[in-house]
């Protein structure tokens, strides 16, 4: 169960030119998560201060840049050889953030505990898979409700107005993704003793 996730190498095919030119000019893969998290507290931004469906374009925009930032600062370190372990945490602290500055852009539209539910379940995906990383199992992604399925639901929530029963979404989904993730690292590491 990958869900969009399955979509990323051909995400990541479309941006290979994007990616060619960005290693030509020496743009830094740091730069590009930099951009990212910018990119994600725009869309929280709009989330927050414009009202449904308004907020559609912008936060749909700025969430296609998140994601594509995300997708092209790991991959132009790697065909520069500019991977450092530094890269990698920087990486994964921009990721986090990202994902915590868009949900924060439901604060004026739903009750505080519900978007703080959603924005501790939305990063249980992330640790489990970092934790098993950590143990020597494969990085495990996908799900169904991972990171760009929670950029899709804020479009939604963008859209329609429609909060609270997309943060229910996100919080019960990430729960669920992290469930999934952690069954199969369960079983891969049991086996691996």
């Amino acid at each position: 169960m990958n869900g969009l996730y399955a979509l990323k190498p051909w995400y990541a095919a479309r941006l290979g030119g994007l990616r060619a030119a960005l290693a030509r000019r020496g743009v830094s893969p740091d730069t590009l998560t930099a951009a990212g998290v910018l990119s994600a507290a725009g869309a929280g931004a709009a989330l927050a201060l414009l009202p449904a469906p308004l907020a559609a374009a912008p936060v749909a925009l700025l969430l296609a840049a998140r994601l594509a930032f995300a997708n092209l600062d790991g991959a132009l370190a790697r065909d520069t050889g500019r991977t450092t372990r530094r890269g990698s945490v920087l990486n994964e602290l921009g990721d986090r953030t990202a994902d915590l500055l868009v949900i924060a852009g439901f604060l004026p539209l739903a009750p505080l505990w519900l978007v703080a539910a959603a924005a501790l379940a939305a990063t249980l995906p992330s640790w489990v898979s970092l934790a098993g990383a950590a143990a020597g199992a494969a990085r495990r992604n996908g799900g169904p409700v991972g990171k760009t399925e929670r950029c899709l639901l804020a479009v939604v929530a963008a859209a329609t107005g429609w909060a609270v029963p997309v943060l229910i979404v996100v919080a019960v989904g990430s729960a669920l993704t992290a469930l999934f993730r952690l069954g199969l690292l369960w079983r891969e590491l049991g086996v691996a003793r």
